[in-house]
């Protein structure tokens, strides 16, 4: 039976399982490169072989929920999540463990392509569905922000396993209630199965972050790694003439002629490679560095947490009572700064060196995400929702990939790991943290130019005011 409560409960649980899943490892890395005898790169897998998958499979999940059906995909979703978990907790080896993240990435996404839509489609009203999204927003913050503190919590008391094993009963509780409570609903004009689209993607994205993991050992001028940035470029170049071409494109370029929606993904992509991003290399350093726990290493995250999670669920009447494109510029400038304070941490320095700028950063993060959430399905006609929300993830998830791979140049591989020496790997993490707060606050200044400041029906209301059919 359908039910409004119980489709935003059912959301926002499933997309915590996911944003635990990108940030829960982070704190059981140094535990999971010394059991399978891992290095930096190995590690780096763990973390860009879900969200690469994430992003390159996202779109097309959303083509394919909007053709047949969102709470089918979604479900189907949740039970390949599951079933990876498992194996993910049992690799035996990190080349298994990797792999096993690729398929719970795909499953991710998804689980992603469809939330925004589902949501969009329960919470017709402008004023509701503002107010659900401000909550899928805030649930997205705490768990990335709290995940670090329950991956801890499990790898201290348990061992690495178990941060894949508690994703087994959430994942049979969502699917159960994914059952009884969500409602189907799809395009009748949705778009056929983009074959080229997906391959120039997945093949482009794939070969940039490999070469940019692989640099710093290959050597940043060996034939190698060139043919891969060279063959990556490429394929995106092939990527986007495909789409131009196509008569059913996994991702319609005219999309991007809407300034809002441009604005949103560029906002999406920004804090995701560099805050998001950044989280794993600030996680290794309060590790490896200054020798921190995981549980107590997710302690420190814990003040953030709450800053994020409360500012999130305020947002909501933000966004109704001032425009979106101020709250998400406003965000971004904020983790800019927040980034900057950062670099005061040295290897010197106890964790609190770190936390003014965590909570500067979490404040920006919680003002961004609700009301990008709303930019970017509220921008389009309400039929191409799961086609929006896809986007909007696969530019989040594909930030966090590349800078993951990116940051990953700065940092000396085996000071990371806490072989080599504290003082090199503070300054890659300084270098990294500065070029983040740059590539965060020049995506909040593009971002100003593309969504108005002013409140404009027109950024948030079509999905509101042409409520999705109900067709199941």
């Amino acid at each position: 039976m359908f039910s409004k409560p119980g489709t935003l409960a059912v959301v926002c649980l499933g997309t915590a399982m996911l944003m635990l899943d990108i940030a829960v490892v982070n704190t059981a890395l140094p535990h999971i490169a010394a059991d399978l005898d891992a290095g930096l790169t190995g590690v780096q897998w763990v973390v860009d072989a879900y969200t690469l998958a994430l992003a390159t499979v996202v779109l097309s999940a959303g083509s394919l929920a909007d053709r047949f059906g969102r709470r089918r995909i979604f479900v189907w979703g949740m039970g390949l999540f599951t079933v990876s978990s498992l194996a993910c907790a049992v690799a035996p080896n990190i080349a298994v463990l990797d792999g096993a993240r690729a398929v719970q990435g795909t499953a991710a996404a998804m689980l992603f392509a469809t939330s925004l839509a589902i949501l969009a489609e329960a919470f017709p009203g402008r004023g509701e569905r503002a107010q659900a999204f401000a909550l899928w927003g805030a649930t997205i913050g705490a768990s990335f922000a709290i995940g670090p503190l329950v991956g801890g919590a499990l790898t201290s008391g348990f061992s690495w396993p178990a941060v894949f094993y508690v994703n087994l009963p959430l994942g049979i509780l969502a699917l159960v209630a994914g059952f009884l409570w969500l409602r189907e609903s799809s395009d009748p004009a949705a778009r056929r199965f983009d074959w080229t689209g997906q391959a120039t993607l997945s093949g482009g994205l794939f070969l940039l972050v490999l070469a940019l993991l692989r640099g710093n050992e290959d050597g940043w001028s060996s034939a190698r790694i060139i043919a891969e940035l060279v063959g990556g470029s490429a394929l995106l170049v092939a990527f986007v003439l495909a789409e131009r071409r196509s008569r059913e494109p996994m991702l319609p370029l005219g999309l991007f002629r809407n300034r809002a929606f441009t604005g949103a993904q560029v906002a999406a992509f920004s804090i995701s490679a560099s805050f998001f991003a950044l989280f794993l290399y600030t996680t290794l350093y309060l590790q490896e560095i200054l020798h921190l726990s995981p549980f107590d290493t997710g302690l420190v995250y814990l003040p953030g947490t709450i800053v994020m999670f409360v500012v999130s669920a305020g947002s909501a009447q933000l966004v109704e009572r001032t425009s979106p494109g101020a709250l998400i510029v406003s965000g971004l400038m904020l983790v800019a700064a927040g980034l900057g304070l950062m670099t005061l941490a040295d290897d010197n320095s106890t964790w609190l060196a770190l936390l003014p700028g965590l909570l500067v950063v979490c404040v920006g993060t919680g003002l961004v995400n609700p009301a990008l959430a709303a930019v970017a399905v509220g921008s389009v006609d309400s039929a191409q929702s799961g086609l929006a929300s896809g986007v909007n993830d696969a530019f989040r998830q594909g930030g966090i990939a590349i800078g993951v791979a990116a940051f990953g140049a700065l940092v000396p591989a085996s000071a990371a790991l806490g072989h080599g020496s504290p003082q090199s790997y503070v300054a890659g993490l300084h270098h990294a943290l500065v070029i983040g707060a740059a590539l965060a606050a020049v995506g909040g200044i593009i971002t100003g130019k593309l969504i108005p400041f002013r409140r404009a029906a027109s950024t948030t209301q079509p999905a509101a005011v042409n409520p999705i059919p109900e067709l199941g």
